[in-house]
């Protein structure tokens, strides 16, 4: 600063000018640099951060159900719906098959299918005896294979009579009766328990995976790792419990006036989600009846909201992400198209035309901006420097020039803006979609995961250099100044950075990516030829 001190009263506005012009030679290339960031960090907080600890709420202890136990003997039934096969033995219920989805070259997907994974709708009792997991019963199984009866009475004189029905596609129904013939009264109470193992890791670490549990009208996820360390225990008069994959979502709730949800690790390597009424006391000759209701199926929008009339609120357990307000029609909208033409990675392209569509006026006030502000860059470099000693008259001078020549210094990143939410709610709508799910368009073989060959991300590396280069053009041809000419530097990496990026997310997104870098390649040019005709 001692330079400028030296030169005078004037010294000090000459110093505040020349740090003004170093900002502003910075300033330039810092949204770009912002945005990247965004992204960096969204991506880096969605792989490596830890979620979110489990939260203290109020909650009422509950017994922990039968220690499990082998049941070789307890003969299996199998539970035949129109989309689900399950093997129902005593009170257990596993290895539920999803008769419309293929695990690769495994055969159906399966729930609950590994060793010690299993869902039980069980009893507490207090004077008599209950059924426990190697109880035999009495099987009295209706011919269609869609529902089981089975009937069990304890020493004391209790009947025990369970109805296993298909209320919806993935929803199975869990009726209990108990009637007391004994002579005494007795406490009988239920609950249900889902017990499985963290399972494989998913395709993309943003999708969430672990516990959820519905209280109180909100839902809450816990993730393995949390679980791991603490508990989840919830008190609430309706909701359910269980967990959830990246596709496949497996959940309990019991229809009772006071229960406790509880989720956590049990040290072995599996966990347990679990919910518990309060034991009703029957009088001899009285009957009391609980029912559960199972949701075992595919995070699909339309069979939770289906679901949803059984369990409410299993309709809100898909996350859709911060941008949920445009995941949500996105998807519909590429669920939609995908109807028509038959081809999902087809139908992503239409909904990429129709969205650029839909912004073109904005689009095209943009890039009119940009190109005027490329045309006054003579005239700017002749204001700074003639008012570059008075800031304030420079920028009055600066906004005439706007005014006149049409130029708008943000016009240009208005459509960037918008693309960040846009990129978010599809990247979320692509990574959770169940039909998006081994969906094939060329030689991508599955549009929600990357491209196994990467060749989708280098031509969209390649669409944006040369958009980028055609940006670029005009700015060279209307004499850049030194700001832009840094700036110009700094955005030749932009499509090297964005092709790494995109190497490793869901190939749908970099196709609409691609795909917009194309329509936007040729909305330029079409915006340039009416500009020059």
């Amino acid at each position: 600063m001692v330079q400028y001190m030296n030169s005078g009263s004037s010294g000090f506005q000459q110093f505040m000018a020349a740090r003004e012009s170093e900002k502003k030679t910075g300033a330039s290339g810092m949204l770009i640099w912002m945005l990247i960031a965004v992204l960096a960090g969204w991506l880096a907080f969605s792989w490596f951060a830890p979620r979110k600890e489990s939260i203290e709420h109020r909650a009422k202890s509950i017994d922990d159900a039968p220690a499990q136990v082998a049941v070789p003997e307890v003969p299996s039934q199998m539970l035949m719906g129109e989309a689900i096969i399950a093997r129902v033995a005593g009170i257990r219920i596993s290895e539920i098959e999803l008769k419309n989805y293929v695990e690769n070259d495994d055969g159906n997907v399966r729930l609950l299918s590994a060793v010690g994974e299993f869902l039980e709708i069980g009893f507490s009792g207090a004077g008599a005896s209950v059924p426990m997991p190697d109880t035999l019963w009495r099987i009295n199984r209706a011919i269609g294979g869609d529902r089981i009866y089975m009937a069990w009475t304890s020493p004391e004189g209790v009947e025990f009579r369970r109805a296993i029905t298909m209320s919806t596609d993935y929803v199975i129904n869990v009726s209990d009766t108990a009637t007391n013939n004994s002579a005494v009264p007795v406490a009988i109470g239920g609950y249900a328990r889902i017990v499985r193992g963290q399972g494989s890791e998913p395709s993309a670490r943003a999708a969430f995976v672990g516990g959820i549990a519905r209280a109180g009208g909100s839902i809450e996820r816990e993730s393995w790792r949390s679980l791991s360390r603490r508990p989840l225990s919830l008190s609430t008069a309706a909701g359910f419990v269980g967990f959830t994959d990246q596709y496949w979502q497996t959940v309990v709730g019991m229809d009772a006036f006071d229960k406790t949800l509880r989720i956590r690790g049990r040290g072995d390597g599996m966990f347990q989600a679990d919910a518990g009424a309060e034991m009703q006391s029957i009088a001899p000759g009285q009957t009391h009846t609980w029912t559960a209701h199972i949701f075992a199926g595919p995070k699909n929008q339309s069979d939770l909201s289906a679901a949803a009339g059984f369990m409410p609120g299993i309709d809100h357990t898909i996350d859709y992400g911060w941008f949920w307000f445009l995941a949500r029609p996105f998807l519909w909208a590429i669920n939609a198209l995908h109807a028509i033409v038959g081809n999902y990675g087809v139908a992503i392209i239409l909904f990429t035309i129709l969205l650029r569509m839909i912004m073109w006026p904005l689009t095209k006030k943009s890039f009119t901006a940009m190109s005027n502000m490329q045309k006054l860059q003579p005239e700017m470099q002749r204001i700074q420097k003639e008012y570059g000693h008075d800031k304030a008259r420079m920028q009055q001078e600066m906004m005439k020039l706007y005014t006149s020549g049409g130029g708008n210094p943000m016009g240009g990143c208005l459509p960037m803006l918008l693309q960040i939410p846009i990129f978010f709610a599809l990247y979320k709508a692509l990574l959770i979609s169940v039909p998006m799910r081994n969906a094939d368009f060329l030689w991508i073989s599955d549009l929600a995961a990357r491209d196994p060959y990467f060749l989708l991300p280098i031509l969209m590396g390649g669409t944006m250099w040369l958009q980028q280069k055609l940006q670029q053009a005009g700015a060279a041809s209307a004499g850049a100044s030194e700001q832009a000419a840094q700036m110009q530097k700094m955005m030749k990496w932009l499509p090297v950075i964005f092709t790494v990026m995109f190497s490793f997310m869901p190939a749908g997104l970099v196709l609409y990516w691609t795909v917009s870098n194309v329509f936007g390649i040729g909305q330029m040019y079409i915006i340039k030829k009416r500009d020059v005709s």
